[in-house]
């Protein structure tokens, strides 16, 4: 990045802009910029890292969805489910870091797909049917007589293949929305009316409805539960600051003492191990009872131990692995809330980890291809069948900010790992043994952060306004009222149309699609200024100025091959994924072959050098501006 800022041929190296050396100086404290490419020891052993971080996000989705699905007592199901979402990351994780966003960050499954998924299987004719329970036993045997005999045979498991299909085939279709939103640029339109709240009620009501399958694990031994909250709670915040020593050596140096912020880095995963273990001794010494209905025999470590000789040691995921998917118009109507609200979330994550990373805030077109990118992930993620779409994961921006690590090839090996992790059918199997009452305790901890999450947008909101404060209760409080309601009074909403009354009663039980609509209604109707609305500040947050400097100073959203020809092809800069692309605005001017200046400013030298004097280009600050009066015209980028 910084060779890239020396060869530029009309900047001095002494005359940088303070915005180029706020921009340096972080680039210098990195001790890997995006660019960078480590040796490959340490690729794969940082790779490995990020590999842990996102582990303990991943692993939590296929005992949230194991419920709704109907497969809550199938933890074989439940394993291959899982090696199917690390699969399926790793090869999203490869394709966005190499032709999406380019910036280093994980791929992987999102919880914005969640409410939806609960609200479309809720529906009467997606319900466990009253003799799921035995086929659920029949199921248990099936998988303990094949346990013992070394084989594995294939267990009746239509009960919640069905669901899955229906899921698979909702997310197939709406990930087109996304795609579409991505790569023909719709989403720097939509960013000028969302705000925070819009995305505040829309997160806080993507994790609050999960309250009850986080209360069901933990219920299952609270003591258990509250033992991991506690383990969590001491390593991420009491413990966060204390480094570990541990021995390294040094070719010509010899041994030393390091010291690594583990504490900081595995939290959770910490946590989960340290009680799995404890969970291991009282099993081994028969604290916990031995009868299956008494309190806290779910808490017992060797219930499942059978899934592990069931398992295969190798199993390769694959298209329709579950069947072939269904589609229905209430279910994709439904899941394309989660497409919107994954859409808000990635947004925030490529300009966080643009900043971590060193990298200048990702211009149009890489933030264009980043979201359409997720689209295909989504509806690769749909074809495969794990049961959720995917999203950019913010607990590796944060370990890149802890670490000083941003290497783009860091996170591609990462991905690698997920893939090869994710075709070992024993390591899947393996973590599905974790007991209940400790998944709910992560489960405690996780979804208040998300919510807290959330929330946390409020602060550039002026929340002395009276006009924000009924915005914000009014759309959260219908969240939680009108989903229950409908719930519970399905009959009322009926117009004698099936398809019409199914997708009215999906939308209406997501309480994530209604509070984020009434927000985002009542936000740019009622009257307010964008300052009061907070749209001064989070845009500035989110945000850079993308001048001049910042180009200048990293090629990293580049692709990595054939920049040449796509330089020399002057169309491509009418394509809103292309890293030529300047804008629709473009098209409008006369002097076409400026449009490959990256700011209105630039444009507006280039123009002025060419003597063309009746277009108009505004700029931000109309005194940067080097044509006068009304010369130009064409409006600056989002």
């Amino acid at each position: 990045m910084i060779t890239a800022l020396a060869e530029t041929p009309d900047t001095e190296p002494n005359d940088h802009s303070p915005q180029e050396k706020a921009m340096l100086g972080g680039i210098n404290s990195l001790q890997y910029g995006v660019d960078d490419n480590p040796p490959w020891y340490t690729c794969i052993a940082l790779g490995l890292q990020h590999y842990v971080t996102q582990f303990g996000s991943t692993f939590s989705v296929p005992f949230i969805l194991a419920a709704p699905l109907c497969m809550e007592h199938d933890f074989l199901g439940r394993s291959q489910v899982l090696g199917t979402i690390l699969f399926m990351s790793g090869i999203i994780t490869v394709l966005q870091t190499t032709f999406g966003v380019r910036l280093p960050i994980i791929q992987g499954a999102s919880f914005a797909f969640l409410p939806p998924v609960f609200a479309i299987l809720s529906q009467p004719q997606w319900k466990c049917p009253a003799s799921a329970q035995e086929t659920i036993n029949i199921t248990h045997q099936n998988l303990t007589a094949a346990s013992e005999n070394g084989t594995v045979v294939e267990l009746d498991r239509e009960i919640w293949y069905v669901r899955i299909r229906e899921i698979q085939g909702a997310i197939m279709v709406s990930s087109l929305l996304q795609i579409g939103i991505g790569f023909t640029g719709v989403i720097g339109t939509l960013l000028r009316y969302i705000g925070p709240l819009t995305i505040a009620p829309t997160i806080v009501l993507m994790v609050l409805p999960l309250h009850e399958a986080a209360t069901a694990s933990a219920s299952q031994h609270w003591w258990i539960s509250l033992l991991t909250v506690l383990l969590i709670c001491l390593f991420s915040q009491y413990l966060t600051n204390v480094p570990l020593p541990y021995p390294s050596y040094a070719r010509g140096r010899g041994w030393k003492m390091g010291f690594a912020h583990v504490f900081k880095l595995f939290p959770i995963l910490l946590a989960v191990i340290i009680a799995w273990i404890i969970c291991i001794i009282l099993t081994l010494t028969n604290v916990f009872t031995e009868d299956p209905k008494g309190w806290g025999y779910p808490a017992r470590t060797d219930t499942n131990l059978r899934v592990l000789k069931a398992a295969d040691w190798i199993r390769f995921p694959y298209p329709g692995q579950w069947g072939l998917p269904t589609v229905s118009v209430a279910s994709t109507i439904a899941m394309m809330g989660g497409v919107m609200a994954s859409i808000m979330e990635s947004i925030g994550d490529y300009y966080a980890c643009a900043r971590l990373s060193g990298a200048p805030p990702p211009p149009k077109h890489a933030v264009n291809r980043g979201i359409g990118m997720e689209g295909i992930g989504c509806l690769l993620t749909g074809a495969w069948g794990t049961g959720n779409g995917t999203t950019s994961y913010s607990e590796n921006i944060g370990a890149i900010g802890i670490t000083k690590v941003a290497s783009r090839r860091v996170v591609q090996v990462g991905g690698l790992l997920m893939i090869v992790f994710g075709l070992f059918g024993k390591f899947g199997a393996l973590f599905v043994t974790i007991p209940a009452p400790v998944v709910g305790g992560m489960f405690l901890v996780m979804f208040g952060m998300i919510a807290a999450t959330g929330l946390a947008n409020l602060q550039f909101v002026d929340l002395n306004s009276s006009r924000n404060l009924f915005i914000i209760g009014f759309s959260m409080f219908a969240g939680f009222a009108i989903p229950q309601w409908v719930a519970k009074n399905t009959d009322a909403l009926t117009t004698g149309v099936f398809v019409i009354d199914q997708m009215v009663r999906v939308l209406l039980t997501t309480a994530m699609m209604v509070g984020g609509l009434a927000g985002f209604f009542l936000d740019n109707t009622l009257p307010g200024s964008d300052e009061e609305r907070g749209l001064l500040k989070w845009r500035e947050e989110l945000i850079s100025a993308d001048d001049d400097a910042k180009t200048r100073i990293s090629a990293c959203y580049d692709f990595p091959i054939g920049m040449n020809l796509i330089r020399k092809t002057k169309w491509l800069r009418h394509i809103p994924f292309m890293p030529t692309f300047t804008g629709y605005n473009c098209c409008r001017l006369k002097c076409s072959p400026c449009c490959h200046e990256t700011s209105a400013v630039a444009m507006a030298t280039c123009c002025r050098k060419r003597k063309v004097v009746d277009i108009d280009i505004t700029v931000d600050n109309p005194e940067e501006n080097p044509l006068n009066g009304d010369q130009m015209m064409a409006e600056n980028s989002v």
